[in-house]
């Protein structure tokens, strides 16, 4: 086959390309010349007839050809997509007056709305927010609250372990005894925030959330904290609830109470939230032991103060009526969506 063939070729190749009008014809055109069935990839075919001297020569005469036409195809090319982008955008306009594509917005949870809201009602009345650590020293937890290795009261707690001197903390109580250390007297402060217990089940969870208050001043009695809870169950539920006081054991007060108000439903008349005992149990209260003041080097005989504790998701399962605890950490959008004002 001569060279002229080949120039041949490369022409015809050369301006069918230049004359393609779209993307697809000059992609016709590369198939039709550069394709494994194109006619130059056709002409590698015959240098099997050719004599051996000659062959070299032929392949390097067809390899020029076939990068002249892809180079003049990747031209063409790049022309092609411009003026088809340009024709493009020319013809699209972009309409401002639709609406876009709303963003879905998170929601708070109820969790949090309602520490935030027991933390909003108590600071009415002077008290303010300490925080402290997840992993405490047992001492915290348990020691200083006069809760020694041997106490049975250490059995009414499930605690996750971290080793022998640090536990996750089963409660938030840890929180006062820093306060009681670290701080000036008087006090009054709260204490919120995630607790853990080795417990689960649709009313118990092994991670939840207390909120534990405290007033230490130099006189203080059962009577002042009646008033404090009874302030806060009306804050709280709403006018007009009433509060009692039923006799319990909580080994860092003394004396201790279990705190119900009447149910907020039903005012006491009793319905399936109460259990149609017209009361709602709400938490533990009481004053606190003087062996705590003990333990932090305050002198009881000076100084006396009340505590008092709620579980905030058993807070917002009252408020809202939340039939699982396990709802709560779920994070199911169709359920924190409820709680939005």
């Amino acid at each position: 086959m001569s060279k002229e063939k080949i120039k041949s070729i490369q022409i015809e190749a050369e301006a069918a390309i230049e004359n393609s009008k779209t993307s697809q014809e000059l992609y016709d055109q590369k198939v039709k010349f550069l394709g494994k069935q194109g006619a130059l990839s056709l002409l590698m075919r015959e240098m099997g007839k050719l004599p051996k001297e000659e062959r070299p020569a032929f392949g390097k005469l067809v390899n020029e050809a076939k990068s002249q036409v892809e180079a003049v195809y990747q031209k063409k090319e790049a022309l092609l997509n411009e003026q088809e982008m340009a024709s493009q955008l020319a013809k699209e306009q972009l309409d401002l007056s639709l609406p876009g594509v709303g963003a879905r917005v998170g929601s708070r949870h109820p969790v949090d709305i309602v520490s935030k809201e027991i933390v909003d009602i108590l600071a009415r009345i002077g008290y303010s927010v300490r925080s402290g650590p997840l992993i405490e020293k047992d001492r915290y937890n348990f020691e200083a609250l006069n809760i020694p290795a041997d106490h049975p009261a250490r059995d009414m707690q499930d605690t996750f372990y971290i080793d022998e001197d640090h536990v996750l903390r089963t409660q938030t109580s840890p929180i006062q005894i820093h306060a009681l250390e670290r701080e000036h007297l008087p006090l009054r402060i709260l204490a919120p925030g995630s607790v853990f217990r080795c417990d689960a089940d649709i009313s118990h969870s092994p991670n939840f959330h207390q909120i534990e208050g405290m007033l230490v001043d130099r006189k203080v009695s059962m009577a002042d904290l009646k008033g404090t809870i009874s302030y806060f169950v009306e804050a709280f539920f709403g006018k007009g609830l009433k509060t009692r006081f039923r006799p319990s054991f909580f080994p860092f007060t003394e004396p201790s109470a279990e705190v119900d108000c009447s149910c907020f439903i039903c005012k006491g008349k009793g319905c399936r939230m109460c259990g149609h005992s017209g009361w709602v149990e709400i938490g533990g209260c009481g004053l606190v032991n003087p062996k705590v003041f003990e333990n932090c080097n305050i002198d009881p005989k000076k100084w006396q103060g009340f505590a008092f504790g709620f579980g905030i998701e058993r807070m917002a399962i009252i408020k809202y009526g939340v039939s699982d605890i396990r709802l709560f950490s779920e994070n199911d959008s169709r359920f924190l969506e409820q709680f939005q004002s």
